[in-house]
């Protein structure tokens, strides 16, 4: 089985493990119909049927689930065996692929790329942007980064970004002069919102606290979208409320475009982290990220330290 070819038992386990042709090449950046040739290919070079495949559903046969049990730490060894070269460089090489939600491709990862890139000329990024939850090794990714309620437990988390952060929500002064603010969440039921739906549907509501005190709110949606850009601009264009991230619509805030309300009611919460499986070989362009990032930290708690 000499001329089995390694690229498409990377994409057998790939799809195997996801269950799914259309998730792991949105997630890759290919085609579907490019990973289906890859296992046409290997099941006819090994002459059996690896994946049992409907329109709705992609399971593993028998010999499927067995070449998988045997393929995940043999492509896991190999991986680490090519990567190991990576320790006779004078610096690092190859390419780091990140799973990050929105916020963080908007407000933690800017100010660390080029720094980064630019102590590691060898390393090349690739940062794939989901709001849902992944699985990120089995969707050929390195590491993810997520908030703490979304991060596995058997995964090593590392912290990155802002360590504390903030949800607001905000409307134009000039909406405010036609409706009012509210003065309790409860209030935003009389409101007209923005809404933001997610790629799965899901539009999440608003949740507030304060003092021990939780209130949950499915506002009346006046606009609908998942473009965070969208809603901002409707929101500056007095159409409703919008909530977000505060990072996403700080410079509208002080601008005084926006105006924020409910602030009380609003606390903050834990930054992001970016976590990865617990394994002893680590591909070289993820622990050089995963070591700027700890000196990173560092040295803006020596910086804190020392202004203080």
């Amino acid at each position: 089985m000499r001329d089995v070819d390694l690229a498409d038992l990377e994409a057998f386990a790939a799809v195997a493990r996801a269950r799914s042709f259309r998730s792991v090449a949105r997630l890759r950046g290919v085609s579907a119909s490019s990973l289906s040739e890859a296992l046409r290919r290997l099941e006819a070079r090994l002459g059996v049927r690896l994946l049992n495949r409907t329109t709705r559903s992609v399971t593993p046969t028998e010999a499927g689930e067995r070449l998988l049990e045997r393929l995940s730490p043999a492509l896991g060894e190999v991986a680490a065996a090519l990567d190991a070269v990576n320790g006779f460089r004078d610096s690092p090489s190859g390419t780091l692929r990140l799973n990050v939600p929105t916020a963080v491709a908007r407000l933690v990862l800017p100010p660390i790329l080029g720094p980064f890139l630019s102590a590691h000329p060898g390393i090349a990024l690739e940062v794939t942007t989901e709001d849902s939850f992944v699985d990120v090794l089995a969707a050929g990714f390195d590491a993810g980064i997520r908030y703490d309620e979304r991060l596995e437990k058997d995964m090593i988390a590392v912290p990155i970004g802002p360590r504390v952060q903030r949800f607001a929500v905000v409307g134009a002064p000039a909406y405010f002069e036609a409706h009012g603010r509210p003065l309790h969440p409860k209030d935003i039921l009389n409101h007209a919102c923005i809404r933001h739906r997610f790629a799965s549907g899901v539009m999440h509501p608003w949740e507030f606290e304060r003092d021990g005190e939780v209130v949950k709110i499915t506002p009346n949606a006046r606009v609908i979208a998942n473009s965070i850009d969208l809603e901002i601009a409707a929101a500056i264009q007095g159409l409703g409320l919008i909530a977000t991230f505060a990072g996403f619509v700080e410079p509208h805030v002080k601008s005084g475009a926006l105006v924020s309300v409910l602030d009380e009611w609003l606390p903050p919460f834990s930054g992001p982290f970016i976590y990865y499986a617990s394994r002893r070989h680590m591909p070289a362009p993820l622990r050089a990220f995963v070591d700027f990032i700890k000196r990173r930290a560092a040295g803006d708690v020596a910086s804190t330290v020392l202004s203080g």
